[in-house]
């Protein structure tokens, strides 16, 4: 045992060898996997919608792909409403949040948690909780990276 369960007296280290044999075994390599999957089938469909954009739409690969993530942000907040996004994100675990589509679930998430506030203080301002801070530092990174730029410019470095 370690310092600190030397320091439990002997009912809560009873307790703890009792909770231990109890605690459920996460399958984490099962997680994993099935998070890869459907975050690598969110990636396919983003594809298929670029090249849809590329060859309906006669956008260049380099101008698909706003577009693109705006149809996917649309597309998972759209899921989201129905309920369908909550029930993949479920299964799916992280494969559900870390690509475009986490970020419009999440707003839309938060807006329909507080509509019964009303549309302003509700749904307006919940709405940015995440949203904001996102559109903040994305902002801020741009800028900042746009100065860079400017100053390797003008130096006469590219």
């Amino acid at each position: 045992m370690s310092g600190k369960d030397n320091q439990l007296t002997p009912e809560q280290q009873q307790y703890k060898q009792f909770e231990q044999k109890r605690e459920l075994k996460r399958p984490v390599w099962k997680n994993c996997i099935i998070a890869f999957l459907v975050g690598g089938v969110f990636c396919i469909v983003g594809q298929v919608i670029q090249l849809m954009y590329i060859y309906f739409f006669n956008f260049t690969e380099v101008t698909a792909g706003n577009p693109t993530v705006a149809t996917m942000i649309f597309i998972a907040m759209l899921l989201t409403g129905f309920g369908v996004y909550d029930r993949i994100a479920q299964f799916a675990g992280a494969g559900s949040a870390v690509p475009v589509t986490g970020f419009g679930n999440a707003v839309i998430a938060a807006c329909i948690e507080h509509k019964t506030e009303g549309f302003v203080l509700g749904v307006g301002s919940n709405m940015f909780k995440l949203a904001g801070s996102v559109i903040l530092f994305g902002v801020f990174s741009a800028f900042v990276v746009a100065l860079v730029k400017i100053i390797i410019i003008s130096i006469g470095g590219f």
